[in-house]
C-alpha cells in the first residue's frame, strides 16, 4: 500500500466510502469526518456511503446527511432523495424479500447456537435483506477467527457472507458492493465505473470491501485496514478511521 500523497487528486470528482470505521471512529460519526464529507459536497464532488448497513439508516442518510445516494446492505439496493422525496430502487422486488427473510431467521438461530458470544445485530429488526451477526459492536469483542466461522456457517446455509468491522452479513444473491455502485451509476449517473475509475477514489476498512478495493485504480484504506490480513487497497492513509478520512478529504480538497 502507498501513502495517500502518491495519489493524484487532480481528476478525481466522486468519494465512495464505507461507513463503520472509515466515517466512524469507535462507532461514532465525529464533527470532524461529517464536516469533511459536508465539505466535499460543496466542493461540488459527488459523495455516495457504500455500507453494510440497513434500510433504515439509509433512508436517513440519504434524507439527511451531504449525500447524493447510498448503497446500502451491502448491495441490495440504492437510496436517493430527489425532488422532496426519497427515492428507492432494490435488486430484489417485495415479495422475493420477504420470502429470504422468512429463510433467514432459522439461519440466525443455528449461528447463534454454534457460535458462542455473538448475537443478532442491533439493527436486524431495520433490516430489508440480510441477516447481520454481531461479533464485536454491542457484544464483548470476539476474534476474527469466530467472524470467519459465522461467515463459514452463513455459506454453507447456502448465502453470501462478508465480514465488516462490526458484522457478519449474510445474504441470498451474488449482489455485492461494487455490482450495485456499478447500477447505481449507470442508471442515476450515466456513467460506466470502468470508463470513469480514475475519477473515482473508494475508502474502506474491511473484507467487505474486498470488491471496491481490487477494482478502483484510487482505492484508498484508512489505516486500520492493516487490521485484516490480506486486503490491498492501493493507497493508506496514515490516520485510522474518521480521521483519516478528514485526511482523505483535506487531500481530495487541496487543489480546489
Amino acid at each position: 500500500m502507498r501513502p495517500l500523497a502518491d495519489l493524484d487528486p487532480r481528476p478525481v470528482d466522486t468519494l465512495l466510502f464505507d461507513i463503520d470505521e472509515t466515517l466512524t471512529t469507535h462507532g461514532k460519526l465525529t464533527a470532524e469526518a461529517y464536516a469533511a464529507l459536508e465539505r466535499l459536497q460543496r466542493a461540488g464532488k459527488r459523495v455516495v456511503p457504500v455500507t453494510g448497513r440497513p434500510a433504515g439508516w439509509c433512508d436517513h442518510i440519504a434524507r439527511m446527511w451531504p449525500v447524493d445516494a447510498v448503497v446500502g446492505e451491502n448491495g441490495a439496493f440504492y437510496f436517493w432523495f430527489a425532488d422532496g422525496r426519497l427515492r428507492k430502487r432494490f435488486i430484489d422486488d417485495a415479495a422475493t424479500r420477504a420470502a429470504k427473510r422468512a429463510r433467514l431467521e432459522a439461519i440466525a438461530g443455528a449461528i447463534l447456537r454454534e457460535v458462542s458470544g455473538a448475537a443478532l445485530a442491533a439493527d436486524q429488526a431495520y433490516r430489508e435483506t440480510d441477516l447481520a451477526i454481531d461479533f464485536c459492536e454491542d457484544v464483548p469483542p470476539l476474534p476474527l477467527s469466530a467472524a470467519a466461522r459465522i461467515a463459514e456457517l452463513m455459506r454453507e446455509a447456502g448465502l453470501t457472507a462478508k465480514v465488516s468491522s462490526v458484522h457478519v452479513n449474510g445474504w441470498f444473491g451474488t449482489y455485492d458492493k461494487l455490482a450495485t455502485a456499478r447500477l447505481l451509476f449507470a442508471e442515476r449517473f450515466g456513467a460506466d465505473l470502468d470508463a470513469v475509475n480514475r475519477k473515482l477514489v473508494f475508502v474502506g476498512d474491511s473484507p467487505n470491501d474486498a470488491p471496491m478495493f481490487a477494482f478502483f485504480d484510487n482505492a484508498v484504506g484508512v489505516a486500520n485496514v492493516r487490521r485484516f490480513p490480506g486486503l490491498e487497497p492501493k493507497f493508506v492513509t496514515a490516520a485510522e478511521s474518521g480521521a483519516g478520512f478528514a485526511e482523505l478529504a483535506a487531500h481530495l480538497l487541496k487543489i480546489t
